[in-house]
């Protein structure tokens, strides 16, 4: 690597017996390393104090030494860049041999970005590290090609979606140690999966960050985000920090890939590019590695250089639209001429290029997006927002079914599974289970009680809950709201399972060898709730989708006689389409030869 940024911070191990201590604290002027803190060897050792706030010491031990930094007050904290924790957040921090664990699959590199279908999991619902590593295998027969762990950097408890954490280099001991992260990789690895890791650098989590005591240069008060003071990226040691946190997890864990949270609430938007290029020049340039953002601006700039996609948020709203008529908070956006808008989303990428918003107060959102590829979008019905927000964190399969629209959502599953744009599946999505996905922590009282009134506060404008009291909101800190976000996650194999195993099957042969050349030819609404669209493929030939999800058939483009049928989500719908007619709740692909 040409840049080592993970070792400018915290404890380095440069010898069995010798471990180099590093801190960044512009806020003190003394600071100490204390090993084996509360038992009767404990050792204080002062670190001797460098240029511009930082604090080094060596000191003669190994892994498995227990360490925490002590300040001139008598204030105790664990390591900002800790490797792994001696139980939560606010317990002493460990130092970490990177080199104990032995690989075995050394040879992977793994595979191009066309090539993804992610599945989206929480590892804590899996029963952690080792939960998630057991169903690899069920995942590789499936047709999954990329596994995304949700967010596990430390965070406070024994239960979190993750997106509170504290300590980002350290994964959460709840989950398991460091080398049962790596050995869950591993095992992906020799399987053909890639193993992405969704990283939080847009704020800290507000139980266990003690970095406002030492370096309260890290935030910056003039900018403010929904979870405070923004992270100070103009300044040097923060943006190395988080570059070299990236590095890290796809250096010594040999993640595939990183999906960025919400990158929209960092202030500096040029770290972004420029934590990009230094990955892209550090890493192995024989491995294939993949960074995806989540950005509520739809930032075009990002995906035209060092970023393979986002996350098409404006593709799961709109199809979440027509599946449920649902047009409250931002489904307000595409309440009108839904079709028309998914039209935009599979010809174009986004449904926002610079339009104004009126769940923004009529700001414009996103550029054009026309000239990216397909692949250069994630396309969803599901994941772990868009199911654990709702305040009773209902699937799609729930809301479809009580509103008579099965078979609709079915259409709609084969066409984001058929579409050239990357598809990701839910955890559970692929058994049709109707488990709910919920928000869930393990806070102390005070905390918790906020967390329980904010849920209640932001779910107080739906008409459902329209006099706040929230009665029927599950606690998320109650141990039983995790617990029903994980029963009968995987039901026996049936005929959704099987639903998704062939479209998946189609997608690998049919799809994935041409589509890093694929793009849009055009697409357009066939009435309110129906759609056709067309892409030309690298091999010269056309893929040609037509989706109804409407309870009404409607006209459609007859294929070509020489169009060869790829997949049919209802029996019979292919014969009706050659007479110019796309039934009901159906989805049907066809494959044409040569070029438009």
């Amino acid at each position: 690597m040409k840049k080592n940024l993970p070792d400018k911070f915290g404890a380095r191990l440069l010898r069995p017996d010798r471990t180099r201590f590093r801190l960044w604290a512009p806020g003190r002027k003394e600071a100490y390393v204390e090993l084996e803190p509360g038992r009767a060897d404990a050792t204080r050792i002062p670190m001797q104090a460098k240029k511009e706030g930082w604090f080094e010491a060596e000191a003669a031990c190994g892994a498995g030494t227990r360490y925490r930094y002590c300040f001139e007050d008598g204030l105790s904290v664990p390591d900002p860049a800790s490797r792994m924790q001696d139980g939560d957040v606010h317990d002493a921090s460990v130092v970490v041999d990177p080199s104990a664990y032995r690989w075995r699959h050394t040879r992977w590199r793994g595979r191009p970005w066309s090539e993804a279908v992610i599945y989206e999991l929480h590892a804590g619902a899996l029963g952690g590290f080792e939960g998630v590593r057991a169903q690899l295998p069920r995942l590789a027969k499936l047709g999954i090609t990329a596994v995304e762990l949700m967010p596990i950097a430390d965070f406070p408890g024994g239960r979190n979606w993750g997106y509170d954490g504290v300590l980002p280099y350290a994964p959460d001991r709840a989950y398991g140690s460091p080398e049962a992260l790596k050995a869950l990789i591993d095992d992906a690895h020799g399987l053909g999966l890639m193993v992405f890791l969704d990283v939080v650098y847009n704020h800290f989590g507000p139980d266990g960050n003690y970095l406002h005591a030492y370096a309260p240069s890290f935030f910056r008060e003039d900018v403010q985000t929904p979870w405070g003071p923004a992270i100070d990226f103009r300044r040097r040691p923060v943006r190395e920090f988080f570059t070299g946190n990236a590095m890290y997890w796809l250096h010594e864990f040999r993640f595939d890939g990183l999906r960025l949270d919400a990158v929209h609430a960092i202030s500096e938007q040029d770290w972004l590019e420029e934590m990009a290029s230094d990955v892209r020049q550090a890493i192995d340039r024989q491995r294939q590695v993949h960074l995806v953002i989540e950005h509520d601006g739809n930032a075009v700039s990002l995906l035209e250089h060092e970023f393979d996609a986002q996350w098409n948020d404006d593709g799961h709203h709109v199809l979440h639209r027509l599946l449920t008529d649902e047009n409250q908070g931002y489904y307000r956006d595409y309440d009108d001429q839904p079709a028309a808008l998914l039209a935009r989303c599979l010809a174009e990428g986004f449904v926002y290029q610079g339009e104004p918003s009126a769940h923004r107060d009529g700001k414009p959102r996103g550029k054009p997006s026309a000239h990216l590829p397909p692949t250069s979008f994630v396309l969803f019905l599901q994941n772990h927002d868009q199911i654990g927000n709702r305040a009773l964190g209902e699937r799609l399969r729930t809301l479809a079914r009580v509103r008579g629209r099965t078979q609709a959502l079915r259409a709609a599953i084969a066409l984001v599974l058929l579409s050239p744009q990357i598809p990701l599946i839910f955890m559970g999505e692929e058994y049709g289970v109707e488990t709910p996905f919920l928000y869930f922590t393990s806070h102390g009282p005070e905390l918790a009680q906020a967390v329980r009134e904010g849920r209640r506060k932001e779910f107080a404008s739906f008409e459902a809950f329209a006099d706040g009291t929230g009665a029927e909101i599950p606690d998320p800190n109650e141990a039983s709201t995790f617990e029903a976000s994980r029963e009968g996650l995987f039901e026996a194999e049936g005929d959704w399972h099987a639903y998704y195993q062939a479209l998946l099957r189609c997608r690998r042969e049919a799809l994935m060898p041409h589509l890093d050349a694929a793009r849009a030819i055009g697409a357009r609404a066939l009435g309110p709730q129906a759609v056709e669209a067309r892409w030309s493929l690298g091999d010269g030939r056309t893929l040609a989708i037509h989706a109804n999800f409407g309870e009404q058939a409607v006209a459609a483009t007859a294929p070509a006689d020489s169009a060869g049928l790829l997949f049919e989500s209802r029996p019979d719908a292919a014969r009706r389409l050659r007479e110019g007619w796309l039934d009901p709740a159906c989805t049907v692909a066809w494959m044409e030869a040569g070029t438009p």
